[in-house]
């Protein structure tokens, strides 16, 4: 069994082991969290951080986590929803004028949300990305490409300047500086949107699936799905540059590692409260789970059911994954997240290892229960 790192309760050996299963199956590195009640019941990393496999991976390496990325991001949103600042239910021009242009003032904050709003594809230069008004001023311009709120399409990169700019407007602070100061400074949590140079030598970099390089992009929709769009591939490369990892991108640029993920998760599997630390109303927490859209996502071409800012992935468990193979899941009655964080790509086809980890929580859940 390959040799992996930190803590766990013995109940969570399950984890344990199918974390250093995805080592022996030849992962390059990556690191897995349990959090019950806010407090961790299994901290483990393991393998290497570069692709050459010559730089062990730490307790404090960070990688890209890319759409869960995503999860922070509603985190935002529900925090200024729970101060009264932001109204889901209210248009998104009430706060971006600019926005209502092109047929789109009946588009809701709660559609941006939900992936619901009609604009699911990046379709301009990479670079452009890394340009906050122009990204943002690209999509104000943009029309709706079904009525907002009918349908939902996965919006894979555009969903985070959608949310981030409602709170720049809101609040006079990007989306990376509110979430560094309200969540992840507060918790105490290793995470970032927008990461400063200072951090570069902790971070891993993807590695494409096997027999890939550093062009693969991005999946694209199955082949069931209704709207292939003409969205602008994005590439490892382009996830591996310095402008990438400096820039806020806050639906798939953050980097972090389990424990962070599973930290910063565990506010609404808790109540609103970890370690002591109020960050939400139980009602503001319970506002993630709230369904806005259950049906046929047509970019993804599978069925979905999206909350605010989440996937369901049960009447009260939800969370989301990104690209490549990192997951998150929140349970409410359990009080527990469980993370996944990787650099090592695998094919989305052929990845199962975020819900074997999952369900080897569930298992340690039972073993607990059992006494």
């Amino acid at each position: 069994m390959a040799e992996i790192q930190g803590n766990y309760d013995e109940l969570f050996a399950p984890v344990a082991d199918a974390f250093a299963a995805t080592l022996d199956e030849g992962d390059t590195g990556g690191s897995v969290a349990v959090f019950i009640g806010g407090e961790p019941v299994v901290d483990l990393w393991g393998g290497h951080a570069d692709a050459a496999r010559t730089r062990p991976w730490q307790r404090d390496t960070l990688t890209n986590c890319w759409s869960v990325t995503k999860t922070m991001t509603a985190l935002c949103a529900l925090v200024l929803m729970d101060r009264g600042e932001l109204d889901p239910a209210a248009p998104v021009a009430r706060y971006w004028p600019e926005f209502a242009a092109a047929g789109k003032d009946g588009v809701l904050v709660r559609h941006l949300l939900s992936h619901t709003a009609g604009l699911p594809d990046w379709e301009w230069p990479v670079e452009e990305l890394f340009d906050w008004e122009a990204a943002t001023a690209r999509l104000a311009a943009r029309a709706p490409r079904w009525e907002p709120g009918t349908r939902a399409g996965y919006h894979s990169l555009t969903q985070g300047f959608l949310v981030g700019e409602v709170v720049r407007r809101i609040t006079g602070r990007t989306l990376g500086r509110l979430f560094a100061d309200e969540l992840a400074g507060p918790l105490g949590a290793d995470f970032h949107i927008g990461l400063p140079a200072a951090h570069d030598p902790r971070v891993a970099l993807a590695v494409p699936p096997p027999g890939r390089d550093e062009e693969y992009t991005a999946g694209a929709a199955s082949d069931t799905a209704e709207e292939s769009g003409t969205a602008t591939a994005l590439r490892v490369r382009d996830g591996n540059s310095t402008a990438w990892r400096r820039a806020e991108i806050p639906a798939a640029s953050g980097y972090g590692n389990a424990r962070s993920v599973a930290l910063l998760q565990s506010l609404t599997a808790c109540g609103g409260e970890v370690g002591g630390v109020r960050l939400l109303s139980r009602a503001g927490s319970d506002r993630a789970r709230e369904v806005q859209y259950e049906g046929e996502d047509v970019v993804l071409g599978m069925p979905a059911r999206y909350a605010m800012g989440y996937g369901m992935f049960g009447d009260r468990s939800y969370g989301w994954g990104g690209w490549g193979g990192s997951l998150v899941a929140v349970d409410v009655d359990a009080r527990m997240a469980v993370a996944y964080v990787t650099s090592q790509m695998r094919e989305p086809a052929a990845d199962a290892r975020g819900m074997d980890l999952i369900g080897a929580a569930y298992e340690g859940l039972k073993r607990a229960a059992a006494g």
